[in-house]
C-alpha cells in the first residue's frame, strides 16, 4: 500500500527545516560582520598613535618633509628629472628614529636586530600596542588560534651590505624575508593562526585585511592582527619613479586636484586587531568600527602592466557591496586610492562615477578624500592607513578634508557624477542612517581591493556612579629601570590631557589589561591629578610618599600558611 503523497511530505519536513537551517548559519557566517577593536600605526611627522594621526588629520596637517637623515651623504637630489641615479624631488613622508628598538624586550640579541629590516621591528612594536590597546595582555594569546596578515612590499634593508658575502651573519636571511614579517610576530607571541605576508604592491595590506576577515569567517582564527608596512631603507624607489617621471616635485600627492603632478613617497606602518562582532560583544569589547564587506580582484591584460584599470576598479567596489548586502546609495563617503597623478585619479574618480552615480541624490553626494595628501603614498601600509582614518573619522563623526585640492581636478568629469571633492571638513554625525565608507586600495601589479567600514554599534551610556572618590593603586611596569621610568612618564602625560577618565578605569587597565614586567611601580592616588603627580615623579627617579617601587623576585616554595577563616589565594592548597 503506498504512502499518500502528504505524509511523505511531511516526514521530510524535519530534514527540510535541518538543512534551511544549516543554508541560513552559513550565510549568516559568510556575511558575519567583523569588528575593529583596536588600531596602531606609524606615520610620518612622529606620528605614533591614532590620537596623533587624528589631531593631523583633524587640522589639515601635512606631514611631509625633507628625505631622511639616514640618506645624507649620497648626494641624490638633482632637479633634472634626466639626471640619472638621482631623485627631482626632495621631500616625502618619512618615519623618525626607525633605528630605535628595543631589541631586548622582544627576548632578540642585539646582533640579530642590527640584521633584521626595520619593517619586521616596526610590526613587532605596532602588534604590541594594538593587543594592549584592545585590552589584551600578548602573553595571554600563547598557543591561541590567533592570525597574523601583514602587507609589505618586499625589503631593500639587504641592499645596504651590497650584498657582501662576509657581511652574511645568519640572521640576514630570516631578517629580510617577507615571510618572516608575519611569521616573527606569530613567534614573539606565541600564536599560532595563519601567519600570511601578502605582497600586491601598494593593496598589500587591504588585501591583507580582506584575508583576515575572511579567515575568521571561516574560523581558521578567532582573532586576527591584520595591517602592513612601509620603510624605505634606500632611496631606490626614489630614484625609480624619477626616471618613471611619475613623482611629485614636492614630494605631496595632491589627489583629484588640478595642481596632481604625481605620487609623493611616504612610509608607514598600520595595525588592527580584529574579531568576529558576536565574539567582540560577547567579550565586551570597545567596537571602534564594523567591516561589512570587502573584494579583491585584478585587472588582467589591461593598457599596460602597471596602468590602472577602470572597469576592474568598478567591479571590486560592486563586489564589496555585494559581499556587504548592500547598495552603492548606503555609503556615504570614499577614503580613495588617490595618489595624485594625472592618469590614476581620472580613472579612479570615473569608476566610482560609474558605480555610485546612477541613482545618487543631488542633495546627498558621495564625499571623496585621501589621507595621502597629509602623508604621502605609504606603499603598502596605505590600506590599512586609510581604514585606520575611516574609523578615526566615525569616532569623531567629522570627515576631514583633502589637502592641496582647492581647484578640483579638470580632467574629471564632476557635474553628474555624484561625486564631491572633500576641500573643507565636513560633520559626519551619528543619527537614523547608520554611516558607512568605503576604503580603496589599488596596487602597481593589477591587484585590486575595496573594504565596506560601517560605524560601530550604538551602545548605552555607562552610568558614572555616586561612590566616593578612593585612593586606588596605578601599576605600571617595564623589563628594566630606565623602561619604567620611561613608562610611568607616558602614562603621567595621558593622565595630564585626559583627567576626565575615571582614576578607577585607569587602575584597572592598568592592573588586568598591561604586562607585569619585573621592574615595577604603584602609585596610590585617589584622583587623576594624585596619580600624575606620583607618576611623575617615579619617571624622574623621585621619591614620593605615595609611591612605591621594586623588582618582583620568584616566589618560593609555601612551608607553612596559617590561613584563619579563608583561602589566602586562588589554588591554594595544590602545593
Amino acid at each position: 500500500m503506498s504512502t499518500p503523497s502528504s505524509d511523505r511530505m511531511e516526514a521530510a519536513l524535519p530534514a527540510i527545516r535541518l538543512l534551511q537551517k544549516r543554508a541560513a548559519d552559513l550565510e549568516a557566517q559568510r556575511t558575519e560582520p567583523i569588528a575593529v577593536v583596536s588600531m596602531a600605526c606609524r606615520l610620518p611627522g612622529g606620528i605614533g598613535t591614532p590620537e596623533a594621526f587624528w589631531d593631523l588629520l583633524s587640522r589639515g596637517g601635512d606631514a611631509v618633509g625633507g628625505l631622511p637623515k639616514r640618506w645624507e651623504g649620497l648626494g641624490l637630489y638633482d632637479p633634472d628629472p634626466e639626471a640619472v641615479g638621482k631623485s627631482y624631488a626632495r621631500e616625502g613622508g618619512f618615519l623618525e628614529d626607525i633605528e630605535g628598538f628595543d631589541a631586548e624586550f622582544f627576548g632578540i640579541s642585539p646582533r640579530e636586530a642590527q640584521s633584521m629590516d626595520p619593517q619586521q621591528r616596526i610590526v613587532l612594536e605596532t602588534a604590541w600596542e594594538a593587543l594592549e590597546r584592545a585590552g589584551i595582555r600578548p602573553g595571554t594569546l600563547n598557543e591561541s588560534r590567533t592570525g597574523v596578515y601583514l602587507g609589505t612590499m618586499g625589503s631593500d634593508y639587504d641592499a645596504l651590505t651590497h650584498y657582501d658575502l662576509d657581511a652574511l651573519d645568519g640572521y640576514v636571511s630570516s631578517g629580510n624575508a617577507s615571510s618572516v614579517l608575519s611569521g616573527r610576530v606569530s613567534y614573539a607571541l606565541g600564536l599560532q593562526g595563519p601567519a600570511v605576508t601578502v605582497d600586491t604592491a601598494c593593496s598589500s595590506s587591504l588585501v591583507a585585511l580582506h584575508l583576515a576577515v575572511s579567515a575568521l569567517r571561516t574560523r581558521e582564527c578567532g582573532l586576527a592582527l591584520a595591517g602592513g608596512v612601509t620603510v624605505m631603507s634606500t632611496p631606490s624607489t626614489f630614484v625609480e619613479f624619477s626616471r618613471l617621471k611619475g613623482l611629485s616635485a614636492d614630494g605631496r600627492c595632491k589627489s583629484f586636484s588640478a595642481d596632481a603632478n604625481g605620487v609623493g613617497w611616504a612610509e608607514g606602518a598600520g595595525m588592527l586587531v580584529l574579531k568576529r562582532l558576536s565574539d567582540a560583544e560577547r567579550d565586551g569589547d570597545r567596537v571602534l568600527a564594523v567591516i561589512r564587506g570587502s573584494a579583491v580582484n585584478q585587472d588582467g591584460r589591461s593598457q599596460g602592466l602597471t596602468a590602472p584599470n577602470g572597469p576592474s576598479q568598478q567591479r571590486v567596489v560592486q563586489d564589496a557591496l555585494a559581499a556587504a548586502r548592500l547598495t552603492p546609495d548606503d555609503i556615504d563617503a570614499i577614503e580613495a586610492h588617490g595618489t595624485g597623478t594625472t592618469l590614476g585619479d581620472p580613472i579612479e574618480a570615473g569608476a566610482l562615477a560609474e558605480v555610485f552615480g546612477p541613482t545618487r541624490a543631488q542633495d546627498h553626494p558621495l564625499y571623496l578624500g585621501s589621507s595621502k595628501s597629509n602623508i604621502g603614498h605609504a606603499q603598502a601600509a596605505a590600506g590599512a592607513i586609510g581604514v585606520i582614518k575611516t574609523v578615526l573619522a566615525l569616532q569623531h563623526e567629522t570627515l576631514p578634508k583633502t589637502l592641496h585640492a582647492d581647484e578640483p581636478s579638470p580632467h574629471i568629469e564632476w557635474e553628474g557624477s555624484g561625486l564631491e571633492l572633500l576641500q573643507e571638513a565636513r560633520p559626519w554625525v551619528r543619527g537614523e542612517r547608520v554611516r558607512r565608507a568605503g576604503v580603496s586600495s589599488f596596487g602597481l601589479s593589477g591587484t585590486n581591493a575595496h573594504v565596506v567600514i560601517e560605524e560601530a554599534p550604538a551602545v548605552e551610556a555607562a552610568v558614572a556612579s555616586e561612590a566616593p572618590e578612593l585612593p586606588v593603586p596605578v601599576v605600571v611596569s617595564g623589563r628594566s629601570e630606565a623602561a619604567l621610568r620611561e613608562q610611568a612618564g607616558r602614562w603621567a602625560n595621558w593622565l595630564e590631557v585626559h583627567d576626565e577618565v575615571p582614576l578607577v578605569d585607569v587602575a584597572t587597565t592598568a592592573a588586568l589589561h598591561r604586562t607585569h614586567f619585573d621592574s615595577r611601580a604603584a602609585v596610590l592616588a585617589a584622583s587623576p591629578d594624585e596619580a600624575t603627580a606620583g607618576l611623575r615623579a617615579i619617571a624622574e627617579g623621585q621619591p614620593h610618599e605615595q609611591a612605591v617601587t621594586g623588582t618582583a623576585q620568584p616566589r618560593g616554595k609555601t612551608v607553612f600558611v596559617y590561613p584563619g577563616q579563608g583561602s589566602q589565594w586562588v589554588g591554594m592548597g595544590h602545593d
